[in-house]
């Protein structure tokens, strides 16, 4: 047994102890820290490629016949029979729709009564005028009778004349109770149904003219200055979408839509029996570039400081480095960067946030992508 014989060798052996125990719990942590293993964290990426040759615009919007035409009755009545629905196709002749002719056939009718009266009259002024120009030639009669009697007769001309138009005029108002097409299409409205009161000039049906087709879609004023007539643009359709047809622009309006606040840009498609009338379309245009640069992902753009910055990968290494860019335009899918960026260069896309100078990084596989796909797509090639 050892014993301390006085306090001062005690405390400096409880003090040699203490550092000791210090020592070996620094040796302990120094060790765990040593052997902690390092961090790799993984990541999206997209691969820059060829420069952006302007801005990407693309619209939604429905194919439509160059030419649409309203039909409507040219007198007034009660329709009383429609033949044609929506999606019909019509040629010249066909018909349409009627309206009640019994007031029509009336006055059909009372023209011809009309007329039969004028003839009548006609023929017995003509037997009064031809007696009084024999009984002039005997001088029998004075010359004021046979004025008389010729002026009559020429009155009574001019009324068969009016009688014979009216009646023609009843007839053709007969006519036009019968809406019948004058051009060859499809029906792609109808706005009158039987029972319904219509006046002359009403539409009733419409129809689409067999012939030129067109998208029709609305651009917001932030982009309508960029469409322009005979711009070349790209028609996508969405039920095949292996049809892909080459369009231009016919006609930019030059006020907006009072409710939407858009404008109306109509695109000329090439002859296609594939091409339905109502079918869903994307146009994509393409600006002319304002500046050269690399089109990248929003999600791809962070900041260091107050400068723009995107995280560029060193595959060799496996490490990610900041690199500050200079931004051009932004636009709905992405941002354009016009110095910074080189050809090759493959930048983080998902968690720069994260991120920092030197830090190791594994680029996802395909393994790890169908694991995170929750977190964002695939990497794609920016162009």
């Amino acid at each position: 047994m050892v014993t301390l014989s006085n306090s001062s060798a005690g405390r400096s052996l409880f003090a040699g102890l203490a550092l000791a125990v210090i020592a070996l719990a620094a040796t302990g942590c120094s060790e765990e820290v040593a052997e902690a293993p390092e961090v790799i964290r993984p990541v999206k990426v997209v691969e820059v490629t060829a420069m952006s040759q302007g801005r990407k615009l693309e619209y939604s919007g429905s194919v439509k016949a160059r030419y649409e035409v309203n039909l409507a009755f040219r007198v007034d009545g009660k329709i009383i029979e429609r033949v044609v629905d929506i999606g019909q196709r019509v040629r010249p002749g066909d018909l349409l729709a009627r309206v009640d002719a019994s007031d029509y056939n009336l006055s059909v009718r009372s023209a011809e009564a009309a007329l039969q009266s004028a003839n009548s009259q006609v023929a017995t002024l003509r037997i009064a005028k031809s007696r009084a120009e024999q009984l002039f030639a005997k001088n029998a009669a004075s010359k004021s009778e046979l004025e008389e009697r010729t002026l009559s007769y020429d009155q009574a001309v001019s009324t068969q004349q009016s009688a014979i138009s009216a009646l023609e005029q009843a007839k053709n108002q007969v006519t036009y109770t019968q809406l019948r097409s004058d051009v060859t299409g499809i029906v792609t409205e109808v706005a009158g149904e039987p029972g319904q009161v219509v006046g002359s000039g009403t539409p009733v049906v419409k129809v689409a003219i067999d012939g030129e087709k067109e998208v029709q879609i609305a651009v917001p004023e932030t982009d309508i200055a960029q469409f322009q007539t005979g711009m070349r643009v790209k028609a996508r359709f969405w039920s095949n979408d292996a049809l892909l047809l080459d369009g231009t622009v016919r006609e930019v309006a030059g006020s907006a839509d009072p409710q939407s606040r858009t404008f109306s840009v109509r695109v000329s498609l090439p002859d296609d029996p594939r091409v339905l009338l109502g079918m869903t379309a994307t146009i994509n245009a393409v600006t002319d570039g304002s500046a050269d640069g690399y089109e990248i992902p929003l999600a791809a753009l962070s900041k260091e400081g107050d400068a723009p910055t995107v995280w560029v990968v060193d595959r060799a290494a496996g490490t990610v480095h900041p690199r500050p860019v200079t931004l051009a335009s932004f636009s709905g899918d992405g941002v354009l960067v016009t110095s910074g960026l080189q050809k090759g260069d493959t930048i983080v896309t998902a968690g720069t946030q994260f991120m920092k100078a030197g830090m190791k990084v594994r680029v996802a596989g395909p393994e790890s992508l169908r694991t995170a796909k929750a977190e964002g797509p695939e990497p794609v090639v920016v162009r």
